[in-house]
């Protein structure tokens, strides 16, 4: 087995930082995927400059994409000299939102949790985050009007694997690693079951309402009891699906030639990949209320006995 390890690197570097408003975000499925076709490229052809002087050649695998001793591939090869913020930590309100993707065992979700936060950790090269939020695979808060989507999203999900894997986060939260913990498309039946069977219970609880226009107000009442505090987002659960990163990795001319297209027999790597978990981070300057600094990484596994 191989671990892949993708990355965007800072997205805000190409163009303006974003000053949060509402309504001002872009899906995140969207943003992922783009970003990470377009990091793909810069790789290639920046290392194959580096490489050979051949200005306009696409560099071979090998190049741009480095394997460590313990099997893991990045995708694309990170250059950790240029990795940090530009002011001190202190100056930064740092969020982190984990997908946690289909299809995944329960069991090797605290792996997937330590490596993303330890990229993020050696990316912006600090040690605390503000603010950890988790989607859990399953989850949606859709429906024709909020009341719908609130009797639906209680049927959704696993309570039992979503309270086993919580147990990781707030171990954390202890240790002093992250500061607030919060959820994703809870609706007001399931956060109130979550909340009872937790230790250190969310803090803020992110819905979609894109289908919506209103809170539902079960929900509402419920945070303003506990003290949760409920965002809106356009963030999609199954962010990352198979397909498309395959197709991100795959032979295709949209594709940044990683995976073999094993019909035509040419070189690249042979397997079937499953991605596994995304993280996104952002870096707020505190003062100004604008993000300096934002990007992806994303785990998968490549199983080459298949």
């Amino acid at each position: 087995m191989t671990q892949l390890v993708l990355s965007t690197g800072n997205v805000m570097s190409t163009g303006p930082s974003i000053i949060r408003r509402p309504g001002a975000a872009t899906r995140s499925n969207l943003e992922l995927v783009n970003s990470l076709r377009d990091a793909f490229i810069a790789a290639q052809q920046d290392y194959a400059l580096q490489a050979n002087g051949a200005a306009n050649r696409i560099s071979a695998l090998d190049i741009w994409t480095e394997r460590t001793g313990n099997d893991e591939l990045y995708i694309p090869k990170i250059n950790w000299s240029g990795a940090g913020l530009r002011d001190d930590a202190s100056q930064y309100e740092i969020t982190v939102k984990l997908f946690l993707l289909p299809d995944t065992p329960v069991q090797e979700r605290e792996a997937y949790v330590t490596r993303a936060l330890d990229l993020v950790r050696r990316e912006l090269k600090i040690e605390k985050i503000h603010l950890l939020v988790v989607s859990f695979p399953g989850m949606s808060f859709e429906g024709d009007c909020e009341w719908e989507a609130d009797k639906l999203n209680a049927q959704q999900g696993s309570l039992d694997e979503e309270i086993a894997t919580w147990a990781i986060f707030e171990k954390l939260h202890t240790s002093g690693l992250v500061e607030r913990l919060g959820v994703s498309e809870f609706g007001s039946e399931k956060l109130d079951a979550f909340i009872r069977r937790t230790a250190v219970p969310p803090a803020v609880d992110q819905i979609n309402l894109k289908n919506c226009c209103k809170v539902p107000p079960p929900l509402k009442q419920l945070a303003e009891k506990h003290g949760v505090e409920l965002n809106v987002h356009t963030d999609c659960t199954d962010i990352l699906p198979n397909g498309t990163l395959r197709e991100l990795l795959g032979p295709s001319p949209a594709g940044a030639g990683v995976l073999a297209d094993t019909k035509a027999g040419a070189d690249g790597l042979k397997g079937e990949v499953r991605p596994q978990w995304v993280a996104r981070y952002m870096a707020f300057v505190k003062d100004r209320g604008v993000i300096e600094n934002k990007g992806y990484f994303a785990g998968a596994e490549l199983d080459a006995t298949l």
